[in-house]
């Protein structure tokens, strides 16, 4: 019986909130289980580079699962965004979905702008495919800068000055970090479409631990598991890497109908493919979805963007 529960996830300042977080909610839940968090420095975390270089996205998540899969821990806490789709999930384990934050990109400028304000030559920080693609389509005369690092970090960068006037960053993440008020703009959906994955965090052990999966059980959520599973089954469909510039967002009405809609851009953003569907079943919507996308061409798409 699982009674201290060791909880994986990156050593960052978010990481440390996202745990601390879910460290509350599991005393709320069972009062008599103990938990510690087993902090995990990655080789993401190391490098300064293109993430490309180093394996993309997965080489964040991959290290805290294995932590899982060799014993060292017993969760693993993932931001579902930096859950590639052109890898395979890791077999033994098995994901479960809090409940989604929100899924809005922001602007942090150093002056208080907003994005339509910000004057030609404006330095904006992002190294994320799908941003940088919809900006320079929407704003082509503003200087995207590629900025890596830490939510905190990249703040700090917005706010000095010095290599960046401005930051596009996710609103969940500053919300969790406590600093969602240095936001000078919350970007519509409709303009900045969000990454698959946005806003939500994932639990994932090991597939034999069914104690831990019933303990854990009343965290997960209905809507946000159907959202992510139809959003996973896209993203894994189109093999989604880390430089891909794709978004999508799957929403549930009160009747549980899944909406997905998804974008696949060129990475200068010149050429978009869209498509949407809404359906009952979250991998039927997800596949559709994808299918509708590579009937259009976005394996050639996705294709120009790994070769750029």
């Amino acid at each position: 019986m699982t009674q201290h529960i060791r909880i994986a996830s990156r050593a960052s300042v978010m990481a440390t909130a996202q745990v601390t977080s879910l460290m509350r909610e599991i005393t709320r839940i069972s009062p008599g289980v103990t938990t510690e968090f087993v902090p995990i420095t990655t080789r993401g975390d190391r490098w300064t580079g293109p993430l490309s270089e180093v394996g993309g996205k997965g080489v964040f998540t991959s290290a805290v699962a294995r932590a899982v899969l060799d014993g060292r821990a017993d969760l693993a806490l993932h931001c579902s965004k930096d859950m590639p789709g052109d890898t395979p999930e890791p077999d033994g384990l098995v994901c479960l979905y809090r409940r989604r934050d929100d899924v809005h990109d922001v602007l942090v400028h150093r002056g208080g702008r907003r994005l339509d304000d910000l004057p030609p030559g404006t330095r904006v920080g992002t190294s994320a495919p799908r941003r940088i693609a919809q900006l320079t389509a929407s704003h082509p005369h503003l200087k995207l800068v590629p900025v890596r690092g830490n939510a905190d970090t990249r703040l700090d960068l917005a706010r000095a000055g010095d290599v960046v006037d401005a930051v596009i960053l996710a609103r969940a993440g500053l919300r969790r970090i406590g600093r969602e008020d240095e936001a000078t703009e919350i970007i519509d959906t409709a303009r900045m479409m969000p990454a698959l994955g946005a806003g939500q965090l994932a639990l994932q052990t090991r597939t034999d631990d069914q104690h831990l999966l019933d303990l854990l059980a009343p965290l997960a959520d209905d809507a946000a598991t159907q959202a992510a599973i139809a959003e996973r089954t896209l993203l894994r469909a189109l093999a989604g890497h880390c430089h891909a510039p794709i978004a999508g967002h799957a929403t549930t009405d009160e009747a549980g109908e899944l909406y997905l809609a998804a974008r696949v851009y060129t990475p200068d953003g010149a050429a978009m493919l869209t498509s949407a569907r809404t359906g009952p079943d979250p991998q039927t919507v997800g596949n559709t979805v994808a299918d509708d996308l590579i009937a259009q061409g976005a394996n050639e798409l996705l294709a120009s963007s790994r070769r750029s």
